[in-house]
């Protein structure tokens, strides 16, 4: 009796990937039946999933696009633009005009991600606003914010 034994062939096959802006974490491509072959068996699909690299400034959450802010006492009382680089590298300015207090969030309609569904939609820039706070003040810087502030002596 003899037995015949195939040799193994390696075959070669480019896959594409148009990755499509906005697409989130977790999101699957597709490649039917282009796993490995063995006789007798159908292919395993090929499945690819998207991850996500950190950036450095911004963080996703979903379509909307977070980014915290660290401003001082003296600019959350008076005002201060906040200039910013899309991820697309653009610039943009944020001002802030009204008094701010700590934890608050500005929203920047269509700054955030793009929808894949419908790449002409983005989601939000959601800033969130951090009041860094002197470690200590001088008596005189005190005095003077008592006075400025109108607070009792």
């Amino acid at each position: 009796m003899c037995f015949y034994r195939r040799k193994p062939r390696v075959l070669e096959d480019i896959l594409t990937i148009d990755i499509k802006r906005g697409w989130k974490k977790g999101t699957k491509i597709t490649f039917p039946e282009k796993g490995n072959e063995e006789p007798g068996i159908i292919p395993a699909d090929l499945i690819f999933m998207v991850d996500e690299k950190p950036h450095p400034i911004y963080t996703r959450e979903g379509n909307d696009l977070i980014l915290k802010q660290e401003i001082t006492l003296v600019e959350s009382l008076t005002g201060k633009t906040i200039e910013l680089t899309t991820l697309d590298g653009r610039n943009i300015t944020v001002p802030l005009t009204e008094i701010v207090k700590p934890g608050h969030e500005i929203t920047v309609p269509n700054e955030g991600m793009p929808i894949s569904k419908d790449p002409r939609k983005k989601g939000n820039l959601k800033i969130q606003i951090d009041v860094r706070y002197p470690k200590r003040l001088t008596e005189s810087q005190k005095y003077e914010l008592k006075r400025v502030l109108g607070g009792s002596s």
